[in-house]
């Protein structure tokens, strides 16, 4: 059961946009490669937010 609160506290962050870096910390994994192994198919627009970040900085 702990697990699986776990794994939806972790899914939800990503989802929501949360660093990597703050979740691994949060999870207590000794670095952000961990969580990105476990949690990393829950950032599907991680891409997408990179590009348009770089769209709205280069207009």
């Amino acid at each position: 059961m702990f697990h699986v609160l776990r794994h939806t506290f972790a899914s939800v962050q990503l989802e929501a946009g949360e660093s990597i870096v703050s979740l691994a910390t949060w999870l207590g994994h000794s670095s952000p490669k961990v969580t990105l192994d476990y949690y990393a198919h829950f950032m599907p627009g991680a891409g997408k937010r990179g590009l348009a970040a770089m769209d709205r900085w280069l207009v």
